[in-house]
Parts: C-alpha cells; sequence; structure tokens
C-alpha cells in the first residue's frame, strides 16, 4: 500500500466532494491534523476508520488502498490482492512473534549459562570478567533484537475506539505488558488501556 498515493487520492476525492480537512474530520470523529497526515501520505487510516472515512467520500475500501478509483474489473481483482497481502502480513507477524520469543529464550538461556559457569569453574579473575562481560552483551543484545523482531509484528487494537496503530517505540517499551495485550494510550481516542495485539494493520 502507498501511503503517498492513498493520501493523494483521500486529498482529490475531498476536494471534488467539496468538503474541507476540518468538515471531513468533523464527521469522522477525528481532529483535521490526522486528515492533513494522511493527506500528506504520513500515515494511513486506522482500520476502524476506513469504513466511515470511504462512506463519507462515497469511495470502496479497496479504492482507498489503491489509491485510485477502480473499474468493477480492477475492483474484484484489488480485493483478491487485499485479501492476499492480508494473509502474507499475518503470516509475517506470526513468524516474527515466534522469532522473537525463540531469540530471547535462547539469549536468556546462554546468558545465565556463561554466568553459572563463571562462579562454579576455577578460573584467572580476568577471564571470570570477560565471561561476564560477554555474558552482559549477549543478554542485552540478544534481548534488544527480540524487542525489535516483536514491536514490527503487527498492530494494536483499542478496547474504546477498535482503531489499530503501532506505537512509539518508546511507549511500546514501557507499556506494561502480557503476552497478547499492552498498556498503551491510543492516538485516536486519547484514552490508555490494554490493548490486544493484532497480527495485521
Amino acid at each position: 500500500m502507498d501511503q503517498q498515493k492513498t493520501g493523494r487520492f483521500i486529498a482529490a476525492v475531498r476536494k471534488d466532494r467539496g468538503l474541507t480537512q476540518r468538515q471531513l474530520a468533523d464527521t469522522l470523529g477525528i481532529s483535521d491534523k490526522t486528515v492533513s497526515k494522511w493527506e500528506c501520505g504520513n500515515g494511513l487510516p486506522e482500520v476502524g476508520l476506513m469504513l466511515p472515512l470511504c462512506e463519507a467520500l462515497s469511495i470502496g475500501v479497496n479504492e482507498l488502498l489503491a489509491g485510485e478509483r477502480l473499474s468493477d474489473a480492477a475492483y474484484r481483482k484489488k480485493a483478491e490482492e487485499t485479501i492476499m497481502e492480508l494473509m502474507l502480513e499475518r503470516k509475517r507477524s506470526k513468524r516474527a512473534i515466534l522469532l522473537s520469543v525463540a531469540v530471547c529464550a535462547l539469549t536468556i538461556l546462554s546468558g545465565v549459562t556463561i554466568v553459572l559457569l563463571t562462579g562454579t569453574l576455577e578460573m584467572q579473575t580476568w577471564t571470570r570478567i570477560l565471561l561476564i562481560g560477554i555474558a552482559s552483551v549477549v543478554l542485552f543484545g540478544g534481548i534488544a533484537v527480540a524487542v525489535a523482531l516483536d514491536y514490527e509484528a503487527g498492530t494494536f487494537e483499542c478496547p474504546h475506539c477498535k482503531a489499530r496503530f503501532v506505537p512509539t517505540l518508546g511507549a511500546y517499551i514501557a507499556g506494561p505488558h502480557t503476552l497478547l495485550r499492552r498498556s498503551l494510550t491510543c492516538p485516536v481516542c486519547g484514552k490508555r488501556s490494554c490493548c490486544r495485539r493484532r497480527l495485521t494493520h
């Protein structure tokens, strides 16, 4: 999906319908800055806003995603492509999550093993310090890789407004979480809650 193309399409259709950014934003219950962000190609509408946006602009979801008007044949083809893209994205997200769990488990296992060996085996002090340093690098490096993989997998869904979003890396790291939920502030409604992970955008 081309954010720039979709943004230009939203702007063009909005203008054709004689709407200002403020009027479109009021119809959707969002700020005009959000509409401006879409039109500048700096983001895409959240899943929960796509249908209301399409209704307001009298376009189809596939036209929105394609960033252009589609004929009936092209519309059907685009629908099939969109379904395939979502299936591939879901598969990639699952793979990234599983890989991050595996990396984290192997990292902790190897780091703890090295630390235990330094405490139980006879060795010179400099060797012990070196091994503890290696264990620290392995632990922090592995956890950083696992976090990066997990962060890239899918989106989070706000339980209040149903918007899907990708949090900032800082908010993602700082947010208390379980395996499937993370405490985050929704950028659409502004409420902080336990947002459920979704494997697609």
